[in-house]
């Protein structure tokens, strides 16, 4: 059971290694981008290009989706970045039904655990299997791996790391339960623990009145999608703020070594190629950015036809 390409990649891994995937379950077609074209989920896709049965149900409680999940016979169900099981649906299976998590449990439970590992400037996080209970990412741990996270990973690296990292525990978390060869252990910590809640629109608006470490942090913490994004605005003729906000989109920064001396979002280019931004602590170099309406671009380019007359000096 899953949705993206995180998931598409683990069934395929789980097939590889041998075991018998009695049906796919994912969710059901929806209409995106601008045209609302029809898209297949990346597990969607797979399953149909491997002739995989499949199941798309609007409601997981549905009387006829759970009695063919019944009818598959299938000793367990493996669940990978996909919605919130009912226990109707994760008590079939006789061996039970199985999360591969995107974190070093009990840290970080819930959607966005890749996105705020790196926000939080970790230094490693990991994946975990764990069986199903009644509530979000508590049930008793089965395997964890450890995966490492550098200064340079961003979403898109990091999680591609836990991809691979979690197709070989979810196999090996199969054979564990198919050998009989199964420990389990509670999620119990001391620690402090931090969630990891889906991302809004408020949480990708960056705070240039904060250190340059959390700004750079947050930064790669959404990149590349959905992108930490921050706005400038028009000037008109006489260099008056307009009011008319531009959002910026930011990829890629670097924390440079100057203090910052001016105020918390203000603009500073040097000769056409670097774009400075200063914080509470240090400024920020911007490598790579989206302006509204534009596509994504190395700075140097965005720099090039960028005329800072035209706009306010500070980023908001």
């Amino acid at each position: 059971m899953g949705t993206p390409e995180f998931a598409a990649h683990i069934l395929d891994r789980i097939i590889q290694a041998g075991h018998n995937v009695v049906s796919v379950v994912t969710t059901p077609d929806k209409p995106a981008g601008r045209g609302q074209h029809i898209k297949y989920s990346d597990v969607k896709n797979y399953a149909l290009e491997h002739n995989l049965p499949l199941l798309q149900p609007e409601k997981m409680k549905d009387k006829t989706f759970v009695k063919q999940l019944q009818d598959l016979d299938a000793d367990v169900f493996v669940v990978v970045a996909f919605r919130m099981l009912p226990s109707v649906v994760y008590t079939i299976p006789p061996k039970g039904t199985f999360n591969v998590h995107a974190s070093l449990l009990p840290q970080y439970r819930g959607a966005a655990p890749i996105q705020w590992s790196i926000i939080n400037g970790e230094t490693k996080s990991g994946v975990t299997t764990f069986f199903l209970d009644e509530h979000t990412d508590t049930g008793a741990i089965i395997r964890q791996t450890e995966v490492e996270i550098t200064r340079e990973d961003n979403v898109g690296t990091l999680h591609d790391k836990l991809m691979f990292a979690g197709a070989e525990i979810a196999v090996d978390t199969l054979n564990d339960i198919e050998t009989g060869n199964l420990s389990t252990r509670p999620q119990t910590t001391t620690e402090i623990l931090k969630p990891a809640p889906k991302i809004f629109k408020e949480d990708m608006k960056i705070n240039w009145d904060d250190s340059a470490e959390n700004i750079y942090n947050k930064i790669r913490g959404l990149s590349p999608y959905p992108a930490a994004f921050t706005t400038i605005n028009n000037v008109d003729e006489q260099g008056n703020d307009t009011r008319k906000a531009n959002s910026i989109k930011i990829f890629e920064s670097s924390i440079t070594s100057a203090k910052s001396t001016e105020k918390p979002g203000t603009i500073t280019i040097k000769g056409n190629k670097t774009m400075l931004i200063s914080t509470k602590t240090f400024d920020i170099s911007i490598k790579s950015l989206q302006f509204e309406g534009k596509k994504r671009m190395d700075v140097e380019i965005f720099l090039a036809g960028f005329r800072i007359s035209n706009y306010t000096k500070t980023l908001f």
